[in-house]
């Protein structure tokens, strides 16, 4: 397969594609935002406990 014959292929797949919308883009971008946020506090939390947990047994 030559180059231009994949990039002229990728092309009209990509017209395929079913693109959000910016407010979509927008939310969904947010929304893994806090999420992470959300995920990065509990491991943390969870990290500090057993870290005090480690510390009073040992």
């Amino acid at each position: 397969m030559k180059i231009v014959d994949y990039v002229r292929e990728t092309r009209v797949e990509m017209k395929h594609v079913s693109w959000p919308t910016k407010r979509q883009a927008a939310i969904y971008t947010a929304l893994v935002i806090v999420i992470s946020i959300v995920i990065g506090a509990l491991l943390g939390f969870f990290d500090y406990v057993f870290a005090f947990i480690l510390g009073v047994v040992i």
